[in-house]
């Protein structure tokens, strides 16, 4: 049954550690908005495009998908094909919420960034990030509080996840220290799959220079509010303009708990995660919005790897449940097979 009174919706889109080999590749060739979306960044991406096409679509990948320079990129591009698969169902969204490279890609499909602009800004990105020195991210299951006594040697807070959800970031000897130090205390701790220290101050230099990239970009007001995971408040106009704010975002931390509480504080709304996983949908969950039944939380992939069929049934569930809600949407019940540009003979059969 149709909602009466349709909950505004607000799209998630997920950022490093929720990449997995294969993400989102069962809709390629199938799902023929999102199938454009992934050729427009494989094209814009020049001559990286074809090794990351690859790279995306092979059960073993040439290089590490973890690694700064598959992570990253094909991060953006899926969040922002599934967001525009979303959109072509005729959602139309209030607001949009991205956890790190997330955010790029929510403000590229806000119209901040042109999709080509945007691309080239974070393949700018990734090749000044792979040499930045090595390190990682470690999840923590406390309080930003309870951890402050366990961060030494550049180790520091990354991102604020949840009240109880707290990333820490740095070079891998302190950062593994400082996990032994919180596991041996009762914490619960597991890496995030990353082979850089995002959000934190090692990565400070690798990041000089990108303002400059940043600042020769056009950019334009958004078309839909995009709360920031760095401000935990909408864009502002001279959020947007700062090429600093932007260059600055692998080196800042992610405020995702701050920003979702400030989204939610306008009033409820359906959260759609658009990404692979469902990482944010899992944080989301805990927010008393969330839990007292007045906003839902529908995620368009699966929470684990699997079969190209699993992407496709959760794209249609997920269709279904945001239809359900009240959201109107021009979803068409069997889907059109595309034919992807390119295709190599790696690619999911259709």
């Amino acid at each position: 049954m149709t909602a009466e009174r349709p909950l505004p919706v607000a799209l998630l889109l997920p950022g490093q550690g929720s990449q997995h080999p294969l993400m989102a590749t069962g809709l390629y060739g199938y799902e023929p908005v999102f199938t454009e979306a992934m050729d427009e960044f494989f094209d814009a991406a020049g001559p990286e495009g074809g090794p990351l096409r690859e790279d995306w679509l092979a059960e073993r990948p040439a290089t590490e998908l973890d690694h700064v320079t598959r992570s990253q990129p094909l991060l953006f591009a899926v969040d922002l094909a599934l967001g525009r698969l979303v959109l072509s169902w005729g959602v139309r969204p209030a607001a949009l919420l991205g956890h790190s490279i997330g955010e790029l890609a929510s403000s590229v499909l806000a119209g901040v960034f042109s999709t080509r602009d945007a691309v080239g800004l974070v393949l700018d990105r990734v090749a000044r990030l792979a040499k930045a020195p090595p390190g990682g991210m470690l999840a923590v299951a406390a309080s930003t509080a309870e951890v402050e006594p366990y961060l030494s040697g550049d180790v520091v807070v990354g991102a604020v996840n949840a009240p109880r959800q707290t990333i820490l970031a740095g070079p891998d000897g302190p950062l593994d220290k400082a996990g032994r130090a919180l596991g041996e205390a009762g914490f619960v701790c597991r890496r995030v799959p990353s082979l850089s220290a995002f959000h934190s101050p090692l990565l400070e230099p690798a990041c000089r220079g990108a303002a400059e990239r940043f600042a020769a970009v056009p950019k334009a007001a958004p078309s839909v509010p995009v709360h920031s995971a760095y401000t935990a408040a909408p864009l502002t106009r001279a959020d947007i303009d700062d090429p600093s704010f932007w260059a600055r975002q692998p080196v800042a931390p992610v405020l995702f708990w701050p920003a979702l509480e400030g989204l939610l504080a306008t009033g409820d709304h359906l959260l759609v995660e658009v990404g692979p996983g469902q990482g944010l949908s899992q944080v989301a969950r805990r927010h008393p919005a969330v839990r007292r039944g007045t906003s839902t939380v529908v995620s368009l992939l699966p929470p684990r790897p699997g079969p190209p069929e699993a992407d496709r049934a959760a794209v249609e569930a997920a269709a279904a449940r945001i239809a359900g809600a009240g959201s109107p949407t021009a979803r068409a019940a069997t889907p059109r097979a595309a034919t992807p540009r390119g295709t190599p003979s790696s690619a999911p059969a259709v």
